[in-house]
């Protein structure tokens, strides 16, 4: 990805490590089901110094949004456990887990293609990066909000 297309997407609405994703709107802005309705069209873009890996399309649920969200809550308030974006398409996944220094280890899964290529980078975060984290999450269920939550076996408050 050239720098120019980087610019030209502005500031990425969720920032975990390396990885960068940008929110382009709803799949089915008309769609008021839980599953049509909450899925996000979204550039993920993981960056490191000696690798690029970017991925596309509509790979992210607002319900695996809100669990990462309430995930990484529990993981700042206790500084114990885990904490993830668990999409269900193959193009991305991320974990984050406490380790006993207050560090978190950071996984994350990137694909443009799960069929032919698989793309995975190990980092470290301090824990205070956990309140910025929660914020882009909370802007971007402010901006989309899950629509019926608790449908399709999906609960929005107990993730």
């Amino acid at each position: 990805m050239s720098q120019r297309e980087l610019d030209a997407l502005g500031e990425p609405q969720l920032r975990i490590a390396g990885l960068h994703v940008w929110v382009h709107g709803r799949q089915f802005p008309n769609a008021m089901d839980y599953w049509d309705g909450n899925w996000l069209r979204v550039t993920a873009y993981c960056l490191y110094p000696d690798s690029q890996v970017r991925t596309h399309g509509a790979i992210i649920h607002l319900g695996e949004l809100f669990g990462l969200l309430r995930e990484c809550q529990s993981l700042y308030n206790s500084v114990k456990g885990t904490a993830g974006l668990r999409c269900i398409e193959p193009n991305l996944r991320v974990s984050l887990e406490a380790e006993w220094n207050g560090a978190i280890k950071v996984h994350i899964d990137i694909t443009p293609d799960q069929m032919t290529e698989r793309h995975s980078f190990d980092d470290s975060i301090d824990q205070t990066y956990l309140p910025r984290i929660i914020e882009d999450c909370e802007a971007i269920l402010a901006a989309y909000p899950v629509r019926e939550p608790g449908a399709g076996g999906h609960p929005s408050g107990d993730a």
